[in-house]
């Protein structure tokens, strides 16, 4: 992996073919580190809904690059616009809770719907991916460059001592194109040489703040410690937590956000603690149409084997192992949503404002207009 802050790209165009898109197949890490190929648009449909990527801004990157590979799969044929439009149906429902998935397609059926003809799909649909990826980067600094001010204020506060900050999932550089949201702070403050330590939730049940963030962080050098999910709470008690900072994958106009599941809890310990809780977000993961996030989010509901089974390295091998007996009933919520007044602010590339909607419409007022 390439730092942060240089030539990382989470998602790619084959340099020896561009017709192929690449990947990092993250259920794989931080055991190995594995390049996989997307050949088609079902490719990247499956890489979504197998969690190959992963975080809400990726997702939406990979279903533009998946509907550019529809166009190729059917280039020159007469049915090419209607066979892209169909997989871009069926992307839509390889994850509910990410906004950034209809946002990216919404963005690319506006494409297709102003293209002349058919022959111009594919390279639409390329340049269309390109500035997708390319935004998300400039977004991803913005917000770093925003959040930094608060750790930098928080360092001032305490001469000596390194800036705890604790997140929860994986927000960092593999879930969008490059820095991250959550991470990208703290990225902004290392390399400012700020002395920082990083809390880091495990994440259960499918380990992102394990096997992604812990990864991500040696990778860039931060220094990290990692923690069971229900720690948390007891390391907020003895003070040992300065700011929290989380992703989300769909924030409602009034300040709602829904991230991994998990999130809520860790709000709430804040909250009983007065430690700062900040969601860093881009303002494509904003759901203006929202306004009640408890009843307005869809809330994904996975497989039971992402709870009752395990990967892992034992000796030399790489093993999936069941860990509940095989009889238990088990429900397996992804995400959760923490209520806005639980949240002290919301770090996006405009600014910090308030989890509010007064707040987030005074940052974005054109797109506030979505609203209804």
């Amino acid at each position: 992996m390439r730092k942060t802050g240089e030539e990382f790209r989470s998602i790619w165009q084959n340099p020896a073919d561009p017709t192929v898109v690449q990947i990092i197949d993250q259920r794989r890490l931080p055991h190995e580190y594995v390049v996989h190929d997307l050949k088609t648009w079902q490719d990247g449909a499956d890489a979504i809904s197998d969690m190959l990527v992963r975080g809400a801004p990726l997702i939406g990157a990979t279903a533009a690059w998946s509907l550019y590979l529809a166009a190729n799969q059917r280039s020159g044929k007469s049915d090419c616009r209607e066979c892209v439009l169909r997989a871009a149906e069926a992307l839509g429902l390889t994850r509910p809770t990410a906004i950034n998935l209809k946002w990216a397609l919404d963005r690319c059926r506006r494409v297709i719907d102003a293209a002349s003809g058919d022959s111009d799909l594919v390279s639409l649909l390329e340049v269309e991916a390109r500035s997708i990826c390319d935004e998300d980067v400039e977004i991803s600094r913005r917000i770093g460059e925003h959040g930094l001010k608060l750790i930098e204020a928080i360092s001032a506060s305490k001469p000596g001592e390194p800036v705890n900050i604790l997140t929860h999932c994986n927000a960092g550089a593999l879930a969008t194109i490059n820095y991250g949201t959550a991470t990208a702070p703290v990225y902004f403050a290392h390399a400012k040489g700020i002395d920082v330590h990083v809390w880091v939730d495990e994440t259960r049940p499918r380990n992102q703040g394990s096997q992604l963030t812990a990864w991500e962080l040696a990778e860039n050098g931060v220094p990290h410690t990692l923690i069971v999910d229900n720690a948390g709470g007891h390391i907020m008690q003895h003070g040992l937590v300065d700011i929290c900072i989380t992703g989300t994958d769909r924030t409602t106009r009034t300040g709602d956000v829904a991230n991994k599941i998990g999130t809520y809890l860790k709000a709430l310990a804040a909250h009983d603690n007065s430690v700062p809780f900040y969601v860093a977000l881009p303002s494509t993961t904003i759901d203006w149409t929202i306004s009640d996030g408890i009843r307005g989010i869809p809330i994904e509901e996975r497989d039971p084997d992402e709870v009752s089974r395990i990967y892992g390295r034992i000796g030399d091998r790489l093993e999936t192992v069941n860990t509940v007996a095989t009889n238990t009933k088990i429900r397996n919520f992804a995400f959760d949503v923490t209520p806005a007044k639980f949240v002290t602010g919301l770090i996006t590339e405009q600014g910090i404002c308030a989890a509010s909607e007064k707040g987030l419409t005074e940052l974005f007022p054109n797109m506030a207009a979505q609203k209804s």
